[in-house]
């Protein structure tokens, strides 16, 4: 179970790219824990300064400023790595349908350059972030990989496209690529600011900061939130998969489902609030329900997560506490 047992070769070298952002800095910090060599690649467009700070100091942690649209930046950030992590994108749905240009730039040829850098540097493995939007407006749940429906933003076309990009290097580069599809995460070091913020963060901040805050549409929609610690352990146990594995596309989360409506008002009652929220419009682009079957990451990758809605939700309400 976990992350905390497996084994790489002690001179292993990893890249996170977008490792200032929310889930790379994780995968920096446990990487740097376990004792390995981590190079973190960022233009700080949306990663954070204070997330860098964390670890600058530390002998096997080194931080690169540069923008994955470069490729040359991709090709020097990448001598000598065994494993990329592959993080850099922009998120967000509603973003994305306002500035589709700038997300083909960065989610589809930024992932393509890690790619080619990542294949001309003989690395091991290129495991790279994907997103639950894919699944688009199939309407069966739970989703599983392989039954997709149309996609409903220029953010889940840009992570369809590097799905597509990851298969095709497996299969003409013979790079073991795996594609990380990402069901709602959240935890530590999330931003809760700004008009495109997580839900979850949001929230927290919210009601701590003692406003009403705003839930688009009725609340009923649900989602399957996944604790960052749970993405830790896919993505470093897709580093030590099988070759086999390589060029599929795994859901990546608990396996669970929560109503916005009910984790709002869980909230509410867990930092002692009593605030009726705002009822705002459907966001364009969302999806009404999201629930994975993560049996073929089991299967495929060892991936038994750890952390639930309820023992996630606990830690991160505990860090927001101490950290806003």
């Amino acid at each position: 179970m976990g992350y905390q047992d497996l084994k790489f070769n002690k001179d292993s070298v990893f890249l996170v790219t977008g490792g200032a952002g929310f889930i790379g800095s994780n995968l920096c910090e446990v990487i740097s824990d376990m004792g390995y060599q981590v190079r973190c690649l960022d233009n700080l467009s949306t990663g954070k300064q204070e997330n860098i700070d964390l670890f600058i100091d530390r002998d096997n942690y080194t931080f690169i400023k540069g923008d994955i649209r470069d490729l040359d930046t991709c090709m020097e950030a990448c001598k000598g790595v065994d494993y990329v992590l592959n993080q850099a994108a922009w998120g967000s749905v509603p973003r994305s349908i306002e500035m589709p240009l700038l997300y083909e730039e960065i989610n589809i040829r930024g992932t393509l350059n890690m790619m080619e850098a990542a294949r001309q540097n003989g690395v091991k493995k290129f495991v790279f972030a994907s997103s639950s939007s894919v699944y688009g407006d199939h309407p069966v749940l739970p989703k599983k990989e392989g039954q997709e429906g149309n996609l409903l933003s220029p953010y889940a076309l840009t992570k369809r496209v590097d799905e597509e990009y990851g298969k095709l290097y497996k299969k003409l580069y013979g790079l073991d690529t795996y594609a990380m599809r990402y069901f709602n995460v959240f935890g530590r070091r999330q931003d809760p600011n700004g008009a495109y913020a997580a839900v979850i963060p949001k929230f927290i901040k919210q009601l701590l900061d003692g406003e009403v805050p705003t839930i688009n549409g009725d609340g009923k929609q649900s989602r399957d939130f996944t604790y960052i610690e749970n993405v830790v352990e896919a993505n470093l146990k897709a580093c030590l998969a099988p070759s086999e594995a390589a060029g599929n596309a795994f859901n990546i989360a608990y396996g669970g489902r929560e109503y916005l409506i009910d984790i709002y008002y869980d909230l509410c009652k867990a930092l002692g609030k009593d605030v009726e929220p705002h009822f705002g419009p459907d966001r364009a682009g969302d999806i009404k329900h999201s629930n994975a079957d993560i049996s073929k990451a089991k299967e495929l990758l060892g991936y038994a997560p750890d952390y639930s809605f309820e023992k996630g939700i606990a830690l991160a309400i505990d860090w927001y506490r101490e950290n806003l």
